[in-house]
């Protein structure tokens, strides 16, 4: 029937009692703790524990080991030993009193209340006398209530005299249990709540199975993964894409690569849905890992077993080859995919376009756009942003522009996306009358300028020290029900800073702080010396002020650092205003440490 769970006795030789140390609990690929062998890495994902060679290593006796095992025919029963460590009595009450606080409702004054009373008065003692005289419905109350009060270590025990005295447990509350005892890292208790509760009669969801196998895969319990894996079918929760998809992973994690790989095409045998999902992960992971001969021997292995390539795994391949710039790897996947009768994707073009322009090799560029041309996968607006977008990024605005009036030659229709890269550059390059004229050809068209649009053309003129045409733009804006953002501000209050028209400076900060937009300490700093240069101490104090009261926060050091710029500059009577002004208020100290020509004697 699903998964039974077998307490056994402490073994002898042949028990590997180092299992049951906690340091011992996870996979290793060479040696335990006292160096003998946990796993042997064979053919396939089989985990062979070695049961021939005695462990020195001391460690405590434990109440026994947990056993998965399928409930089939008898005579084909295999326990499997799992690594789950057994926790002693003084543990449990330990952990007990420290769950005890996360009591969510208090509980009824019942039978249940008295069974609760008992239970944690004989704490020191065996906690089981306290249920085994009740009946199934009043240890299904206690249950609940233990549950719901977060005492999840005598629930599972009363779990355990549910079982042992064939009465069903409430389904729920055994779910809930479940999954609290794994998120505490309590996996072999959880283990056998879910073995009492598949064996009367419950059917486990899959998110909790998932979290299971999650946790054993953490703890680098792999066997006991799979074989919870396979054994979910069997109690009608059959596994998932999620199932496969977590020990894969950790597999990997762990650098189980053979293993991985062995287990994916022993599950395809056994049946499993072929999951392009799970197959495109387990390639993608086996190219990052083992490099792409491998991933493409293991493709080819795979599409043998049922399991064959689609666009999604071909692509995932050539995005990685591109990323690490081996367009020689690139060269066999694109073999190995025309092998298989399928034609490369616009996304695959996309994909090898946009790693070669990112790195420059223009002449590869052309050599694809060709290909592309005689293929049934033309270039599209994506295609023809990817490559303006890089060429601009290198400069190369003439052949950008090329690129623009092709693609309203072949009537591919070019979006936002096109217009914002190449106003971008064009005002990079400070053309911005240019950029103003295409914006002003936008307005009113499919592609109407948004705030990204104004704001690159806006920042371009401010930088340009053109701040009349910022400005007008900034109007445009606000009139198109276009609201500016802190990105628009800075680049204005920068602009007025740089061209020392502080008025309008002040203004624009003061329209920053109106709309909770944040100035940054090197802006409060600009504009503070730029006033006191113009001799505009009071304006540069108001300013200090809303410094003051943002949201920046600043230290002694950066207000000292103001009044040491302001006086650095030959401004001393006005670097003692503001340092005076400063003790005023209490934010700078009598002994603060700022130019000794500002000090106040």
């Amino acid at each position: 029937m699903g998964f039974a769970i077998a307490l056994q006795s402490s073994m002898a030789d042949a028990s590997l009692p180092h299992l049951q140390h906690r340091h011992c609990k996870r996979a290793s690929r060479s040696s335990g703790p006292c160096g003998t062998r946990c796993f042997s890495r064979e053919s396939g994902y089989a985990f062979r524990t070695s049961t021939s060679i005695m462990c020195d290593f001391s460690c405590r006796q434990t109440n026994g080991y947990l056993s998965l095992r399928r409930n089939m025919d008898s005579s084909k029963c295999r326990v499997l030993q799992r690594s789950f460590f057994t926790y002693e009595e003084d543990d449990i009450n330990r952990d007990e009193r420290s769950l005890e606080g996360n009591e969510m409702i208090a509980p009824r004054k019942s039978s249940v209340q008295t069974n609760l009373r008992k239970t944690s008065s004989s704490s020191g003692r065996s906690s089981d006398g306290s249920f085994i005289g009740n009946n199934g419905e009043i240890n299904n109350e206690i249950l609940q209530n233990l549950c719901s009060r977060g005492r999840l270590l005598t629930a599972s025990k009363l779990i355990d005299v549910m079982g042992r005295r064939n009465q069903i447990p409430h389904f729920p509350s055994c779910v809930s249990l479940i999954r609290g005892l794994i998120r505490i890292n309590r996996i072999e208790k959880a283990g056998k709540v879910l073995r009492v509760m598949v064996l009367s009669g419950g059917i486990p969801d899959v998110i909790t199975c998932n979290m299971m196998i999650g946790s054993l895969c953490k703890e680098g319990l792999f066997e006991s993964a799979v074989d919870l894996l396979e054994d979910m079918s069997l109690s009608g929760c059959p596994p998932d894409v999620i199932s496969y998809n977590t020990i894969i992973r950790r597999m990997f994690d762990n650098g189980y690569f053979d293993q991985a790989i062995g287990f994916w095409k022993d599950q395809l045998r056994k049946g499993c849905p072929p999951y392009l999902v799970t197959n495109s992960i387990l390639i993608e992971l086996v190219c990052r890992h083992c490099g792409v001969v491998r991933a493409i021997e293991v493709l080819d292995d795979l599409a043998i077993n049922g399991c064959h390539p689609d666009m999604v795994t071909y692509n995932s391949l050539v995005n990685i080859t591109c990323k690490q710039g081996h367009y020689e790897d690139t060269a066999l996947v694109m073999h190995n995919l025309l092998s298989h009768d399928m034609e490369p994707s616009t996304v695959t073009y996309n994909t090898l376009l946009h790693s070669l322009c990112t790195r420059g090799l223009w002449n590869e560029v052309d050599e694809v756009l060709t290909i592309m041309r005689q293929s049934s996968r033309p270039p599209t607006v994506v295609t023809f942003n990817i490559l303006i977008n890089g060429l601009c990024k290198f400069g190369y605005l003439d052949r950008a522009i090329d690129f623009f009036e092709q693609m309203v030659q072949k009537k591919c229709c070019p979006d936002i996306i096109t217009y914002n890269t190449l106003l971008g550059a064009l005002s990079k390059e400070g053309l911005v009358d240019e950029a103003i004229q295409v914006l002003h050809f936008l307005t009113g068209t499919s592609c109407s300028p948004g705030l990204i649009s104004y704001n690159v053309v806006i920042d371009g003129s401010a930088k340009l020290g053109e701040m009349g045409k910022a400005k007008l733009l900034y109007d445009e804006m606000i009139e198109a029900g276009i609201n500016p953002d802190d990105v628009t501000h800075r680049s204005l209050l920068w602009g007025f800073c740089r061209k020392d028209l502080f008025e309008e400076g002040m203004d624009m900060l003061g329209e920053m702080n109106r709309k909770n937009h944040r100035v940054g300490n090197s802006a409060y700093r600009f504009l503070i010396h730029g006033l006191c240069k113009n001799e505009k101490v009071s304006s540069a104090i108001q300013v200090l002020e809303k410094m003051i009261s943002s949201e920046c926060k600043p230290d002694e050091t950066i207000y000292s650092a103001i009044i040491d710029g302001v006086a650095a500059a030959g401004m001393i009577k006005e670097a003692r205003e503001l340092h005076q002004q400063l003790i005023e208020w209490g934010i700078l100290s009598q002994e603060a440490v700022v130019n000794k020509d500002c000090v106040i004697t």
